[in-house]
């Protein structure tokens, strides 16, 4: 078990540049599944949960060659179905966040596929609801094997895949990701209403478009899907990772240090910078890159009626709900109040007690929302002791231990590293004194 060592309270600057997307390369990697011929691809995170996918694809008979830092090339010819079918494979995915998005090209592929509770952060419950209706819409049947603790997803006999209108109970990203790779190999078409349309969507199915494809309906929450008989290999480059680039927006705040953030794909990040600017963080564009100037303070706006700002998560085009942890942690030296409003997960906010253990004034209202009254950096966090409970809670904890006065301690910092690529050599080059350390 590794932790990090913080100490906290130096300024930081210089430039940094953002990982490839993590939730975009674990959904475009599994589409390599769908064709025998070779998907190459740029800016792949090399972080932990990719790895583990890609370690999954490996032995689930994939070739795999890493041919530089990010750049990657799959070719799945020939699949393992006895591994795919075996006890083995279920216990991977068991464990594996990124698992769940193999069952719709393997459904497609193959015909069949076990499709257990995937692991990962414990923030709460993630239903599989969305994605075994819409696979089973398509035309797949569904048994349950308590003794593997897996679904069972398959064709019955004579059966194939079959395009259908469907109508998804929520917009989840990875259920519309599974739907719409199984649909492309459906027989005629697919119309998914309700569908997410995430960047991370938008760059599967751009990808899936490049593979031969056919999808109307790019960016809108209607995707209409004609099935085709074959997919082909295509090239495909990872967007910036849009959860880091607000995580380091927030450390340039937190730290009241001058940041600039390269190659951000501006026009991918939605109102994640307006939303640093309602709790009074200054975001400048400069090009492609973001700029976040030193300030003395940050004054949290209110409504035009005078009420408290709320900041909640939504589907996209709204905020995404990786990032309300991070800006939990701003708000804290903040000069104001704002209400946070986490509505996916209701495990999330817990965190907040090792923040108020470090001197935060929030008040935890129940298990999806709280209030931060900001201390306006008149008073400095306290350093700590504390456990790292999911990516983003982890990376939260460690914007407020870089704050802090004194040196603070991480501990079960694998879950960050799930999601932040070399993150301790990254930080410390713009100042930062981070160590990592073995138990």
């Amino acid at each position: 078990m590794s932790f990090f060592e913080i100490e906290g309270g130096h300024l930081l600057s210089g430039s940094i540049t953002p990982q490839g997307a993590k939730n975009e390369a674990l959904e475009v990697i599994s589409a390599v599944l769908l064709t025998e011929e070779e998907v190459r691809f740029r800016n792949v995170p090399e972080i932990l949960d990719v790895k583990n996918l890609i370690e999954l694809l490996r032995r689930m008979g994939v070739s795999v060659q890493r041919m530089g830092k990010g750049e990657y090339s799959f070719r799945a010819e020939k699949l393992d179905t006895r591994f795919i079918e075996g006890d083995e494979f279920v216990r991977i995915c068991a464990t594996l966040r990124g698992s769940v998005m193999v069952a719709g090209p393997l459904l497609a592929r193959l015909g069949q596929v076990y499709f257990p509770k995937p692991g990962g952060d414990k923030i709460g419950r993630r239903r599989l609801d969305t994605h075994l209706q819409g696979l089973m819409q398509l035309g797949a049947a569904l048994d349950y094997e308590s003794s593997r603790k897996a679904y069972y997803l398959y064709l019955p006999a004579g059966k194939s895949l079959t395009g259908k209108y469907m109508l998804l109970d929520e917009a989840s990203v990875t259920g519309t990701a599974n739907i719409l790779m199984a649909a492309s190999l459906a027989k005629g078409r697919t119309v998914i209403y309700n569908a997410a349309c995430e960047p991370y969507v938008q760059q599967l199915s751009k990808l899936l478009v490049r593979m031969g494809a056919k999808i109307e309906g790019i960016g809108s929450n209607l995707l209409t899907v004609e099935g085709v008989d074959r997919l082909r290999g295509a090239d495909h480059t990872i967007l910036p990772d849009m959860i880091e680039v607000g995580s380091f927006i927030g450390m340039a705040a937190m730290n009241s240090s001058p940041l600039t953030i390269r190659n951000v794909s501006h026009a991918d990040l939605g109102i994640i910078p307006e939303s640093f600017r309602r709790l009074g963080v200054k975001v400048e564009q400069r090009g492609d890159d973001l700029f976040v100037p030193e300030q003395e303070s940050y004054v949290i706006e209110s409504f035009l009626d005078g009420s408290i700002m709320t900041i909640a998560d939504a589907p996209w085009p709204g905020l995404t709900p990786d990032l309300l942890s991070v800006m939990l942690v701003v708000a804290t030296q903040c000069r104001g109040s704002v209400l946070i409003h986490q509505k996916m997960f209701e495990s999330r906010l817990f965190f907040v007690d090792r923040l108020i253990d470090m001197g935060a004034q929030i008040i935890l209202c129940d298990p999806h929302r709280a209030v931060v009254i900001g201390h306006d950096h008149k008073f400095r966090l306290r350093a700590g002791r504390m456990l790292s409970p999911d990516i983003r809670a982890g990376i939260a904890l460690l914007i407020a231990a870089m704050s802090a006065k004194g040196t603070s301690v991480i501990g079960n910092i694998e879950q960050i590293d799930r999601g932040y690529e070399d993150i301790e050599t990254r930080l410390n080059a713009l100042g930062a004194r981070i160590t990592r350390r073995e138990e």
